[in-house]
């Protein structure tokens, strides 16, 4: 049920399926051309070239100082409210698109051109704002757009997005909070079997640290997870280690656990080194908010996905079925306006990050997936254009979520 204008819906279902044929290729194009975080030329390319190939769209290739970023602006010139969607097209090293990246992108841009269409259709107020988003994975693209001013430049309301899995359909997603971060012990070299005492062993401040974390792990939370892997630790068994490392992520089910779940795991890698006189380094690398879904958003969306004969959960259960424990810079968006990320299943027998995920993204079930995803966040967007009191219930919920979220 559309609650603010029933036209809308017929309206955006034939918009994007006239536009279907057209984001297919663009769809294959960036999947059979796999890029990396800040490498995505050929996907930047071809997006922006389709874009300013669109009436009324101003296009902004390299946007912010960001070489594969991009901002796309449909202003109605009238004022309103300001609908943003993020696109995503980086790829997994090896294993290419096995995120579906490149439905996201389609995904978004059909929204973005739809949404903009019924503006004109129905002369709304407003504006629609499409950020190209490089570097999801591992990269951190949303942060530095949203660090650079691009999203209070353009005065955004509200952020929508999708990402496809193999799961069931769900419009309350949410993530983890997550932290990389670099361990370095520096100790004394010393001959391991004349005179190990005149050494100070990095390797075993290193050990003693990840199993004081398999101890910790007893009295964590649930949704509390702790992983790492030692990179360098020692060159040769007859000498005393005087270096030591290790890449480790710390993740949790929201940003403020996190900082509580950050603090135990640091004092194990200090322990580390007060036990063998080790000095220890900590070097953060890169980490990204929970995505904390707008409940408002999610009652748009979950009418909107319905209403195009989607079978999204009631409430109270999509909050569950919605829950995983990857990680994704959309989750910082959420935290700086009121955002959704709305799940998409495409037939799979594998999950993400995976080379049969990859297979699937490029299959016709998932474009046709993808399609009444951009529909859904297109007519998502439209109700925020035209129902002011809704906007107004998911700035006030979002307030309340930076005021009141539990650790």
């Amino acid at each position: 049920m559309i609650a603010s204008n029933p036209d809308y819906l017929p309206f955006v279902d034939a918009y994007v399926d006239s536009i279907s044929s057209i984001l297919r290729p663009i769809s294959l194009k960036i999947h059979d051309n796999p890029e990396l975080n800040f490498k995505e030329y050929i996907a930047h390319e071809t997006l922006v070239s389709f874009l300013k190939t669109r009436k009324g769209w101003k296009v902004t290739p390299s946007a912010y100082g960001i070489e594969t970023a991009f901002i796309a602006v449909y202003d109605s010139g009238k004022k309103g409210p300001v609908v943003s969607y993020n696109a995503e097209y980086d790829a997994l090293v090896e294993i290419g698109h096995a995120c579906g990246h490149n439905l996201i992108a389609i995904g978004s841009v059909g929204a973005a051109l739809a949404a903009a269409a019924a503006i004109t259709k129905f002369s709304l107020p407003g504006k629609i704002v499409l950020f190209g988003t490089p570097a999801e994975e591992g990269g951190g693209g949303k942060i530095k757009l949203l660090d650079a001013g691009a999203y209070s430049d353009h005065k955004v309301d509200i952020s929508l997005i999708s990402h496809p899995g193999p799961a069931r359909d769900a419009a309350l997603v949410r993530t983890t909070a997550y932290t990389q971060f670099k361990v370095e012990y520096f100790g004394k070299e010393a001959h391991a079997a004349a005179a190990p005492w005149n050494g100070i062993n990095a390797l075993d401040a290193l050990i003693t640290a990840y199993n004081a974390l398999s101890v910790l792990r007893q009295q964590t939370m649930p949704g509390d997870i702790i992983q790492g892997y030692i990179t360098d630790g020692g060159i040769a068994p007859n000498i005393i280690h005087a270096y030591a490392a290790g890449l480790f992520v710390a993740r949790a089910l929201t940003k403020k656990r996190l900082e509580v779940l950050k603090k135990k795991v640091e004092r194990c890698f200090e322990a580390g080194a007060e036990a063998t006189g080790a000095t220890l380094k900590l070097t953060p690398l890169m980490g990204y908010d929970d995505v904390a879904p707008n409940r408002v958003l999610g009652r748009l969306c979950r009418n909107a996905f319905n209403a195009l004969g989607g079978d999204i959960l009631p409430p109270e259960l999509d909050i569950i079925q919605g829950a995983t424990q990857a990680s994704s810079d959309q989750g910082n968006v959420s935290y700086a306006m009121p955002s959704l990320s709305l799940g998409f299943r495409i037939d799979c027998e594998e999950g993400n990050h995976n080379p049969k995920f990859t297979e699937a993204a490029r299959t016709m079930q998932a474009h046709v997936a993808t399609m009444r995803v951009a529909k859904a966040l297109a007519l998502t967007g439209l109700e925020i254009l035209t129902d002011e009191n809704a906007l107004t219930e998911a700035k006030k919920e979002f307030k309340e979520m930076l005021e009141n979220e539990d650790l």
